[in-house]
């Protein structure tokens, strides 16, 4: 029987189930695809984009054309909420897009602190576009006077930001900018102090600061204000505190893990709802929490891919197993980067080189869909 599959995202766990859309519509169903944007753009390879080492051709997807040279419909649009009762996905625009199944990979976004609207070149660093527009005004600004930009957040986010926008200011000559990140009380905090130094060093020898006296209390208009009360001048401002799941979940009444995303049980299917499923950081592994690392949402396509089928088919679903440890590497920009698995840790252009290795390759392998 003919049933409608809904793909919310185009993001990376739901890779596998794009490249293969043909076998859902060979066994006679429907599938639709929403997303924000023609292209899905590779969030790992985002800091490198902003520092010029890719083109944003090089780090997108183009999820419009092919979902439709695969006969599945591509629908612009942000999906806001879902009811699993009426069983329809509600879009921004009003329009509701009925399902039998649903699979949501509609990933996280950067908090913006609740700024005024007049508040201007303030930058999260999701969605992606954002570090296009960024990059833009920058170029801009350090063509006519030297500037200083501030980065929010103490994480790997914030580092790989830094490092990039040094890279991409390299050749301003007079007008290279100051480069501040604001880490709160701490830097890297949730690694081990062998990856908070090496990643610290690299900054630091390039003339970026980390300042750790304090959190941001209030964002305006060129300038932060700490809650020790210290005030910084700033020309731009980017806002990289980590991730949030997206916020349908919550406003749809489903069932949530503690940061919002959709909480799912061992098959990555809703724990209310048998027609529901998701991958990504836009969901609560309710086993145990998992890292925001694109390497699960990787881990999670076959799995999600077998599972939507199977639900759509009336057949066994499978579990899915989030692995052992992963490769960890940043973009510290300048050709640096640094890599950790277990035990080891290695920093520098060999760093770099495995990371951009990797990535290229991954991009390469679905971009193959496009031609």
């Amino acid at each position: 029987m003919e049933k409608h599959l809904v793909l919310v995202g185009g993001g990376h766990a739901h890779m596998v189930m794009l490249s293969n859309l043909h076998t859902f519509i060979d066994k006679g169903h429907t599938v639709t695809v929403i997303g924000p944007s023609d292209h899905h753009y590779y969030s790992g390879m985002g800091p490198g984009m902003l520092g010029r080492t890719y083109s944003p051709a090089e780090i997108r997807f183009a999820t419009r054309q092919v979902v439709e040279k695969k006969g599945g419909t591509f629908i612009l649009g942000k999906a806001v909420s879902v009811d699993p009762e009426k069983k329809a996905v509600t879009l921004e625009s009003g329009e509701c897009i009925p399902y039998d199944v649903v699979s949501f990979n509609a990933g996280s976004y950067v908090p913006r602190l609740n700024l005024a609207g007049t508040v201007r070149n303030v930058y999260a660093v999701k969605p992606i576009e954002r570090l296009m527009q960024a990059q833009e005004k920058i170029l801009e600004l350090v063509a006519n006077r030297k500037i200083t930009i501030g980065i929010l957040g103490g994480g790997p986010s914030a580092a790989e930001i830094a490092g990039n926008l040094w890279q991409l200011t390299l050749n301003a000559g007079k007008n290279k900018p100051a480069i501040k990140i604001f880490a709160g009380k701490s830097f890297m905090a949730r690694f081990p102090e062998k990856v908070r130094s090496k990643v610290a060093a690299s900054l630091t020898r390039r003339g970026i600061e980390i300042l750790t006296n304090g959190y941001a209390q209030a964002v305006e208009n060129r300038r932060i204000i700490l809650e020790t009360g210290e005030e910084f001048s700033l020309d731009v401002i980017f806002l990289a505190m980590g991730v949030t799941p997206n916020a349908i979940f919550r406003h749809s009444n489903l069932a949530t893990g503690p940061d919002g995303g959709l909480l799912v049980n061992e098959f990555l299917q809703s724990t209310e709802h048998a027609d529901i499923f998701g991958g990504g950081d836009c969901i609560y592994f309710q086993k145990h929490p998992l890292d925001k690392v694109g390497v699960y949402a990787v881990r999670q396509n076959p799995v999600l891919y077998h599972n939507v089928m199977a639900r759509l088919e009336g057949q066994e679903l499978q579990p899915f197993n989030p692995g052992g440890g992963y490769l960890l590497i940043f973009n510290l920009g300048g050709g640096k980067g640094l890599l950790r698995k277990k035990w080891i840790t290695v920093g520098g252009r060999m760093a770099f080189i495995i990371k951009d290795y990797i990535d290229r390759k991954f991009m390469r392998k679905f971009q193959a869909l496009e031609d």
